[in-house]
């Protein structure tokens, strides 16, 4: 979409006049430089290539932040000669370093225009009056500056800088420094491909390789800091605080090579070799500790080992409390002197000799080692100290403290690693009052090196057999629990189970669970167990349904190094002691009241929820049935009912599982692959419909089945005017086939117009009531509701129709209540659907009785509940009223019309998909639309959803945005929002999004005196319609005028006739103009007139472009400004606008209705018919 400034912002007036920075230098580029797509201070599109923060806002900092201008030789202000040597000059500021000339549009831009290698230059000259050349071996740049003495200056620079130099450089290449990755980029927003080379800490931009090999350039951009963001397909982008740059690769492929060079260039920029230079003089040090792999760039620096990138990313998994990982590189403040002398000391050799002692060979990493490899081989020996080299006093915990107390006193370093993680106690005490801790002692003896060893291990998690104070409080298992029996086994796994183990895959194994130590043995004889498993690393138990497997009850472990353990047995009584027993054993005492749940699944999980997105917290939670309860840090329990969740996904990659309810959403983190994949898959199946019953389906906030929510709600948008619409019958295939859906997954089926049948969908509302297990009114009162049918006394009659009411269950009643209210609005409009009350009642007795419908007592009692629907469900009258008549103005507005709407919500109201920030599925948002929304309320709703604040100067807004057109235009905050969906074309959508200029367009409305605007602009019509004789193929220059009636255009401006007049309040105004219009600039405005001229609807459609942005802005400004009256924004901000919308609980919908001819008499006289042959009216409808 080529619209015109997301972000747009107005200048103040009084600031100077901006100038605009074209991508191409002036001296190659291929249109006019106002039309370029990079300009100053926007993203211009949505494909915007670059983004740049207001001009004059970050000129100092983005000075100080370049390094471009470390080595700046001269700058100022010259007059440059533009392409094709034009004879007027453009002024340009100017930067010499040794390496290149630049220019740029403006003093305060951080991106040049324009780049000349030093190395090219061949020769500078004066020619003329103030002017000099600065030749190449193939083109000449022409430059002017306002006196002799600052030409002279500039000329003396220049030769100084390249005297002799560009003789040197021979290579066919415009950099003085080696490639590291180049090729053509598309950049978002241009028409052609730039050649993009990637060299050491930069990243070079060309117009193509010709201009690469002579060292003329667009702009470089240094990489200190730049950051590379993964898009979707061959798209990424490269951010830096002043603009984004967009780019597309020619493949995949192609993109994963460019993302990784500019990452590596990060890293070369933020890097400084000298660290890594002097701890590689340590032979071992220049090979990984883990894996082998040459040159390590990265340690663990509490553990002395130097390990290589792939291995610092499983450190890093460990924790900070476990492996306290830096680069050699990156973190130059870390590594004092005593730091590197330790690891020079030390060195990977000898560390190795404590820590991988004992690996085995078929364990031991090779530099080509899988992450999966790695990472079990490096928890193995960091986490659990497997290969280590024990101690002589290890186990002695008094001899180990005072062993180090000794060693700290001298400088065997290795000796004091080997103690501290065999379990001395780095924090004991010495017993000495003026060296109480061994840091200190180690001070006092001036070894500093114990010291800094000593330093960086006061808080580190030992090894995790070590049991002690070191373990984090949340891994601390209850009041010892012991227990011990038979179970039988299945080796342990890495992944999923994904099918049925038999009986001859398990092994009976003797189990023991005591003091924290889960071991099992071959046999209770044995003194060895053949594994043990501690509680601390239990992070999941899961239990089996029956007969899941070859023994009849089951369950599975999951432990912190992702191992999955399967025990059984056929003992239920056995079974069920064993998983509570183990449950026990690793639940903490603040999440003990899990333990007396039924549970399916218990365990550890990290979180985040809507209120703090920052950091996230240790929960513990237990699933049990459809109802996920949880006990996060320092919070109370609490139950998420998964039924009733507004929105369920997986999110990142398969890393975050989203829980979206009312008020709130939750972030369930995967911090290890296997027992996360077990937990998605849990809820997942808990959040489905669970049964047949109506407490089993998926439900809505008001506890109606999902189903029958969706179903009243589509028939009510689509189908309220449809004859015979319940007697009609769908196509059986597609009814089954809605049915399956809605039973698979109801919160995902989405009913929408064109695609689904109303019939379809008013056979799958009766279908599933006819279906329903134990029925809507429950076995037990089904022949108590039919009875109280017979009572004549209208009073007593209602009175017990309330009781047995008030008996239903809560979802029975709720659903009971949404059905009715939906069919007595469905009755109101019997004209228009030929179904009366009787019709109705006919249809839904035997379906929500589950009758054969050989009588008329069950179509009496429906009869009964509708016709006193408010008496019996109590319902206020006013509410009703203003839900009748806001379905009376949709049937009004459709016939009008004819328009296809979004999907619909029970009572009238619309359902439309509403966007946040951007267009894709995970930003969705389904929201009710009422008649009366205003774009402000809608904007509120939203970011109330998601939990997002408005902050003060934040204007965050509802824009209609039109794919076709590529154009959008934010709705005016009182604008309703209804006539916009009815105007919506499939190409709109309706997005909430921050409206980055309005501030400053307030400020500039604030400013004027005069509410009426002129000025030149650039026209161009959709079609000949307008009489002027213009060509539709291109843009034309003509004068307006704006004032608070009309806008005027004239030929130009000594024009005393204006050629069109159009009523201000009539026009529509959008931001954009589709791209194959070819616009002459990117800052143009779509106008939309309509009016109504003798019954007939008149549109027009034209463009208007500006030079600058500044000057759309204020046009903009202004139209927005007449046409609400100086009302452009609330004066006490969005928050002030929000509406309390008490919608009453019994407007759930409308279902679709079957329509029957004739009197009354005659409705009433089909009884008989209907009685003997049940079919029979179905079978007249055609």
């Amino acid at each position: 979409m080529n619209t015109a400034d997301k972000g747009m912002s107005l200048q103040v007036p009084g600031q100077p006049k901006a100038r605009y920075n074209s991508l191409y230098s002036d001296d190659e580029m291929l249109d006019d430089e106002d039309s370029t797509p990079w300009q100053n201070g926007e993203l211009s599109s949505l494909q915007g290539s670059v983004y740049l923060p207001k001009t004059g806002k970050l000129a100092t900092a983005a000075k100080e932040d370049s390094s471009q201008l470390s080595a700046v030789i001269r700058m100022g202000w010259l007059d440059k000669n533009p392409p094709q040597g034009a004879l007027y000059y453009q002024r340009r500021w100017v930067k010499l370093d040794v390496d290149y000339l630049r220019y740029f549009d403006n003093d305060k831009e951080v991106y040049s225009k324009g780049i000349i290698s030093t190395a090219f230059i061949t020769d500078v000259n004066r020619v003329g009056e103030l002017k000099f050349e600065v030749a190449t071996s193939n083109r000449t740049f022409i430059f002017r500056a306002e006196s002799e003495v600052e030409r002279d200056l500039w000329m003396d620079a220049l030769e100084g800088c390249t005297g002799g130099r560009h003789q040197r450089y021979t290579m066919n290449s415009g950099l003085t420094l080696a490639p590291d990755h180049q090729g053509y980029l598309e950049l978002k927003g241009l028409r052609s491909k730039l050649y993009t080379v990637v060299a050491s800490d930069k990243v070079f931009l060309y117009k193509n390789i010709d201009d690469y090999r002579i060292g003329v350039g667009i702009t470089s951009i240094d990489m200190n800091v730049g950051n590379v963001k993964d898009s979707d397909r061959r798209s990424f982008d490269l951010t830096t605080p002043y603009r984004i740059f967009s780019f597309i690769a020619e493949s995949e492929q192609l993109k994963e090579q460019w993302v990784d060079a500019m990452r590596n260039a990060i890293d070369e920029a933020l890097s400084n070799s000298e660290v890594a230079d002097r701890i590689w003089a340590e032979p071992s040090n220049s090979f990984c500790a883990d894996c082998g792999a040459p040159k390590p760039e990265w340690a663990a620096i509490n553990l002395c080992v130097v390990v290589c990138k792939r291995c610092a990313g499983e450190h890093r998994g460990l924790g900070p409390s476990i492996s306290k990982v830096r680069s050699l590189k990156m973190d130059r403040k870390v590594w004092t002197e005593e730091l590197m002398q330790l690891f020079l000391l030390l060195g990977n050799e000898r560390v190795n000799s404590f820590w991988a002692a004992n690996v085995p060979p078929s364990e031991a990493l090779t530099p080509s080692s899988c992450s999966e490899d790695r990472r079990r081989f490096i928890t193995n020996k960091y986490r659990q100290g497997k290969y280590r080299k024990y101690h002589p006093l290890y186990g002695n915990q008094k001899e180990l403290n005072s062993a180090l107390c000794i060693n700290v006193q001298c400088s065997d370093v290795l000796e004091t690693l080997s103690l501290i993680f065999c379990g001395a106690d780095v924090n004991c005490s010495t017993g000495m009052a003026s060296w109480p801790s061994a840091l200190s002692l180690a001070n006092a003896h001036s070894q500093p090196l114990q010291a800094e060893l000593i330093s960086h291990n006061l808080n580190t998690e030992l090894p995790s057999d070590l049991d002690g104070a070191m373990e984090t409080k949340h891994y601390l298992p209850s009041p010892c629990v012991s227990h011990n029996g038979f179970l039988f086994k299945t080796a342990s796994m890495a992944r999923a189970i994904t099918e049925r183990k038999a009986r001859e895959e398990f092994s009976r194994r003797w189990c023991m669970l005591n003091d924290g130590t889960f071991s099992y043995y071959e046999s209770d004889k044995n003194s060895n167990p053949n594994g043990t498993l501690k509680a601390s690393e239990i992070v999941c138990l899961a239990v089996d349904p029956p007969e899941k497997h070859g023994y009849d009850n089951t369950f599975e472990l999951y432990s912190e190094s992702e191992r999955l353990y399967l025990f059984g047995t056929d003992d239920p009584d056995s079974h069920k002691e064993w998983v509570k027993s183990i449950a026990k054993s690793f639940i903490p005492a603040s999440a003990e009241p899990l333990l007396r749940l039924g549970f399916e699944r218990i365990g550890r999980l990290k979180c985040k929820d809507g209120l703090n997105l920052q950091t996230s917290k240790v929960g513990w939670f237990a699933l049990v049935g459809s109802t996920l309860h949880a006990y996060l840090e320092n919070n109370q329990g609490e139950e998420i009912h998964l039924r009733k969740l507004n929105e369920l996904s997986i999110q990142q990659d398969n890393e975050v599982l989203v829980l979206v309810e009312r008020g709130r959403t939750l972030y369930i983190e995967g911090e290890r692959k296997l027992d996360f994949a077990g937990w998605c898959g849990a809820i997942q199946t808990a959040a489905g419909s669970g049964g047949d019953t109506l407490s089993q389906q998926q439900l809505t906030e008001t506890d109606i089945p999902v189903i029958v929510h969706s179903c009243i709600g589509y028939i009510t948008q689509c189908g309220l005017t449809s004859e015979g619409i319940y007697r009609k019958s769908g196509v059986n295939s597609r009814v089954a086939g809605l049915c399956e859906r809605f039973r698979q997954d109801a919160r995902s089926v989405r009913l929408r117009e064109g695609e689904h049948q109303v019939d379809d969908v008013s056979n799958t509302l009766k279908r599933f009531f006819r279906e329903l297990e134990e029925g809507l009114f429950t076995l037990e009162d089904a022949r108590a509701w039919l009875s109280i049918a017979a009572i004549q006394d209208e009073s007593m009659k209602i009175s017990q129709y309330q009781l047995l009411l008030n008996r239903l269950p809560r979802v029975n009643k709720a659903t009971l209540q949404a059905l009715i209210n939906h069919l007595y609005c469905v009755q109101r409009f019997s004209e228009l659907n030929q179904m009366n009350l009787h019709n109705l009642a006919i249809v839904f007795g035997p379906t929500l009785f589950q009758t054969d419908g050989k009588d008329y007592t069950a179509g009496r009692a429906i009869e009964d509940l509708i016709q006193h629907y408010t008496l019996i469900f109590e319902v206020d009258e006013q509410q009703l009223k203003k839900q009748l008549e806001e379905i009376t103005v949709i049937i009004q507005v459709r016939e009008k019309l004819n328009t296809k709407f979004p999907s619909t919500e029970p009572g009238g109201h619309f359902i439309c998909t509403v966007y946040l920030e951007e267009k894709k599925d995970t930003a969705e948002q389904h929201v009710k639309i009422p008649g009366s929304m205003t774009a402000a309320e809608l904007t509120c709703e939203v970011l109330d959803r998601r939990n997002i604040a408005v902050k003060d100067k934040e204007y965050w807004s509802c824009w209609e945005v039109s794919d076709k057109e590529e154009m959008e235009r934010p709705l005016h905050y009182q604008e309703r929002v209804l006539p916009i969906l009815h105007s919506f074309g499939t190409d709109s959508h309706l997005l909430i999004k921050k409206h980055l200029a309005m501030e400053a367009m307030i400020v500039y409305l604030t400013s004027k005196v005069d509410v009426s605007k002129h000025g030149m602009m650039k026209f161009r019509e959709e079609r000949s319609i307008l009489g002027l004789g213009l060509s539709s193929g291109s843009f034309h220059d003509r004068y307006f005028i704006l004032n608070s009636n009309s806008l005027r255009m004239y030929k130009e401006v000594r024009s005393n006739r204006p050629e069109r007049d159009w009523p201000v309040k009539n026009l529509r105004v959008y931001l954009g103009i589709k791209k194959k219009l070819r616009p002459p600039t990117c800052w143009g405005l779509t106008v939309v007139y309509e009016s109504k001229k003798q019954e007939r609807q008149e549109r027009q459609q034209w463009y208007l472009c500006c030079d600058t942005q500044s000057e759309m802005r204020e046009w903009y400004a202004t139209f927005l400004s007449i046409q609400y009256d100086g009302n452009v924004w609330p004066q006490d901000g969005l928050q002030q606008t929000r509406v309390s919308r008490v919608l009453p609980d019994t407007r759930h919908g409308n279902v679709s209705l079957i329509p029957l001819r004739g009197s009354e008499n005659e409705m009433r006289n089909s009884v008989a018919a209907f009685s003997q042959d049940p079919l029979a009216l179905f079978r007249d409808v055609r």
